[in-house]
């Protein structure tokens, strides 16, 4: 079974910038997908951007577009979510998530999840 430990939140200005890590402790199947997702306190948890692990396409929510990046490292078997441009509304705990089934922006097609880690923008 696959573990995700993410890693890289924390506090930062608004305009700055955050590079969040997730770390699988099992092999990712080039046929799955990885995604981060974040929720902040009385909202829903919401799709941020995912990764297929095999070929490394992309997808991202809109509101995060030309601010976010997702990478992964194969060799690491670890995903990546470099924040840029950051906005005090991006404030939220932030989950990684692996999906068997592959490219989904639907927090339920995701099986296994990290214990999320605390991004705060301030003003």
């Amino acid at each position: 079974q696959v573990r995700l430990v993410e890693s890289g939140g924390g506090l930062v200005q608004a305009g700055g910038s955050l590079r969040l890590s997730c770390a699988a402790s099992g092999r990712i199947f080039s046929s799955a997908a990885m995604g981060w997702f974040r929720q902040s306190p009385g909202k829903a948890r919401e799709f941020v951007a995912c990764i297929r692990w095999g070929v490394g396409n992309t997808y991202y929510a809109d509101s995060v577009k030309g601010r976010f990046t997702i990478s992964r490292s194969s060799a690491e078997s670890t995903v990546y979510l470099q924040m840029n441009a950051l906005k005090v509304e991006d404030t939220a705990v932030y989950y990684c998530a692996r999906s068997r089934g592959g490219y989904s922006t639907n927090a339920a097609e995701y099986d296994v999840w990290g214990q999320g880690t605390q991004v705060t923008v301030s003003t």
